[in-house]
């Protein structure tokens, strides 16, 4: 259970706020930015007010303020009424329907769930919450030869419009600059462009170079911006082993980071990057953390 009368557990606040637990504990204890009560059972609670803190200092993040900076700003300002709770999972029924009307092809029907969604829990939520574990699900699906390529093709195109439309501006801002792509031959990226989208609402700017992207424009865009990270995806280790001296290469001279199903620790080590196994909202939560 991650909620109980008169207050939220750390777990519920967590998934309504869209901030990992980790930061969350970082923010109070660094900043003061959360005022919890005890149950009687000495579970630390937070209150809708926490709820707000907590997307304000989000907020004030993606406009570029340092974190501490954030907080201070957070706590100068009036306390506000008590928020109505969020509706769950936008009536607990939202991944369901989202999947059943993404499988008829009904566009119409899957923005109207995703409005729900996004209306009842922030993006970081609604992302790994609901949309991560259903591509998933989906590309499992896929492999068991339970969903056709125009569904698999279909149900994707929604989601990655939906996601696009939600990071304008990735450029704007005075944070670290993170490059995004994957390598070539490597075509899904959505889970990579999650990332830059949790990333710039915690203040960092993204150069988005997405699927397929042939090294010689990741080294190349990388020597011109000069970015504090270059964070590569990749779904099958094929993709990352077929560039494997570029890669050396890039990491010699750059932050290089290597993610997704077909990345691994030694894969990472051996070509001097770093390993991120997190899901792509907690991997750049921590990020935005340090």
């Amino acid at each position: 259970m991650t909620s109980v009368p008169g207050g939220l557990r750390i777990g519920a606040l967590s998934k309504r706020a869209g901030v990992s637990e980790h930061v969350l504990r970082a923010w109070e204890t660094r900043y003061g930015l959360l005022s919890p009560t005890r149950s009687s059972g000495g579970f630390r609670l937070y209150s809708d007010d926490d709820v707000r803190r907590v997307r304000r200092m989000r907020e004030y993040l993606a406009e570029g303020l340092s974190a501490a900076e954030a907080a201070r700003a957070v706590l100068a300002e009036p306390a506000a009424a008590s928020e109505p709770v969020a509706v769950r999972m936008a009536q607990a029924g939202g991944a369901d329907n989202l999947r059943a009307a993404l499988d008829e092809l009904d566009e119409r029907a899957a923005q109207l769930v995703l409005d729900q969604l996004f209306g009842a829990l922030s993006a970081e939520s609604v992302i790994r919450e609901v949309l991560i574990p259903y591509l998933r699900e989906l590309g499992d699906r896929w492999s068991r030869g339970e969903v056709s390529v125009a569904q698999e093709h279909f149900a994707s195109g929604v989601i990655r419009a939906r996601l696009n439309a939600l990071s304008p501006g990735w450029g704007a801002g005075h944070g670290p600059r993170a490059l995004l792509a994957c390598p070539p031959g490597e075509l899904h990226d959505i889970a990579l462009l999650s990332f830059g989208l949790v990333l710039r609402r915690s203040g960092w700017r993204v150069v988005f170079l997405g699927a397929d992207a042939p090294m010689t424009d990741i080294e190349n865009t990388a020597a011109k911006l000069g970015p504090d990270l270059v964070m590569l995806s990749a779904s099958d280790a094929i993709h990352f082993e077929s560039v494997r001296p570029e890669l050396v290469r890039l990491a010699r001279n750059r932050s290089l980071a290597l993610a997704g199903a077909g990345a691994s620790a030694e894969l990472a080590a051996d070509v001097g990057a770093q390993y991120v196994h997190d899901d792509p909202v907690t991997a750049a939560e921590r990020l935005a953390e340090r």
